[in-house]
């Protein structure tokens, strides 16, 4: 029996998604300055291990970071919705890039979505 992990190809679509991702952060007005410069690569590789083990792939992300605890981890950062948005907009962009059927694109649409507003921790 698999799961969605095994589902949309494991690792490898989710090296695509973060990649696809990263591209769009690393020119975004709005969240590229949220990025520390000397750590996009590992920002990259944390969300990456992240998304896997969310969706039933391995648990290296706990293994090595211990509980995800979204919200406090961005807590230092200025999250409004305008860069919840922008977030989004990045993250539609590397779903949509991916080449999986669109019942799963959905799927992680409807996580990106709901994580997306979870975070929000400023109205302005």
């Amino acid at each position: 029996m698999s799961n969605f992990y095994e589902e949309i190809g494991g690792s490898k679509t989710f090296a695509d998604l973060v990649s696809q991702f990263y591209a769009a952060v690393s020119v975004d007005p709005l969240l590229r300055p949220m990025y520390p410069a000397k750590d996009l690569n590992g920002a990259a590789q944390r969300l990456q291990m992240f998304l896997e083990q969310y969706f039933g792939g391995p648990s290296t992300y706990s293994e090595m970071r211990g509980h995800p605890r979204l919200r406090m981890r961005h807590a230092n950062f200025h999250i409004n919705p305008a860069a919840s948005a922008a977030w989004l907009s990045c993250m539609e962009k590397a779903v949509n890039g991916l080449e999986i059927d669109q019942s799963k694109k959905d799927q992680l649409w409807r996580y990106f979505t709901m994580a997306a507003d979870s975070l929000i921790n400023q109205l302005d």
